[in-house]
């Protein structure tokens, strides 16, 4: 065996063993919230995360990781629309492009890639009649996840039940609705990361300043600052409707 060979095995066993190491053999270093990221076992993961912060590139990462180490794998990709998929499936697929080599691909469409490991990559969009077919999935991913539909959600969730595959939901905050919100505010074990636009390096101080000056407060706080955040024309807030059916009830001292 070559000293090349042996280096080749020793640099692929690594990145098998630690997702960051194929992240940085892709040039791709990941930041410390990333590379918490990638190292963990979480079974359910949301990631309520600023624009540009890198949520969708190392969330592509993470599913080029499990087609490539867990054979037979299957890795759903959903987004709202097709159009979001494409791009989704796209840094998946600059990720495997980037490794020097790889395991051979045995199919490739616009939004799948097959391995001869038996692992899949698949990128859908959001419409239910498009993904009921799917099971065993390994890892599913919603991209947008706070801008996927209540109905289409809980349809898709059955995908994990043999599997007991992982589900990892990646978005920005919209409004004060919807399965998403309910998720980031439910006691349900979700692991959570909420990373604001002041804690990427990629995005200056000067940037977000003129941001929050074209755009205003409050398209601000939930683009960039992972705010959840009423309606500008809701006529009552979320908590004042949770209150008014809230029981309250005095307890008498006897």
């Amino acid at each position: 065996m070559t000293a090349e060979l042996t280096c080749d095995l020793a640099a692929d066993l690594a990145c098998a063993l630690d997702p960051v190491e194929l992240a940085r053999r892709v040039g791709l270093p990941p930041d410390p919230w990333q590379a918490e990221f990638l190292r963990s076992t979480d079974p359910r993961i949301l990631l309520n995360c600023s624009r540009q912060s890198g949520k969708s590139t190392i969330t592509a990462l993470l599913g080029v990781h499990t087609a490539l180490y867990e054979p037979g794998a299957l890795v759903l990709l959903l987004s709202p629309s097709l159009r979001q998929s494409q791009e989704l499936f796209r840094k998946a697929l600059d990720v495997y492009r980037a490794l020097d080599k790889t395991e051979p691909v045995e199919a490739q469409s616009a939004l799948r890639l097959e391995f001869e490991n038996g692992s899949r990559i698949v990128s859908l969009p959001g419409k239910e009649q498009t993904v009921r077919g799917f099971s065993g999935v390994r890892l599913l991913a919603i991209d947008e996840a706070a801008r996927v539909a209540d109905d289409l959600y809980y349809s898709i969730r059955p995908m994990l039940a043999v599997s007991r595959g992982r589900l990892v939901a990646l978005s920005t905050p919209f409004g004060t609705r919807g399965w998403w919100f309910d998720a980031w505010r439910s006691p349900e074990p979700w692991r959570r990361f909420q990373i604001p636009a002041e804690h990427c390096p990629r995005i200056s101080a000067a940037f977000l300043a003129e941001e929050r000056r074209t755009m205003g407060d409050w398209w601000f706080r939930q683009e960039y600052g992972c705010d959840f955040l009423d309606s500008e024309t809701q006529p009552f807030t979320r908590d004042d409707i949770e209150h008014a059916f809230a029981e309250e009830v005095e307890a008498w001292a006897l």
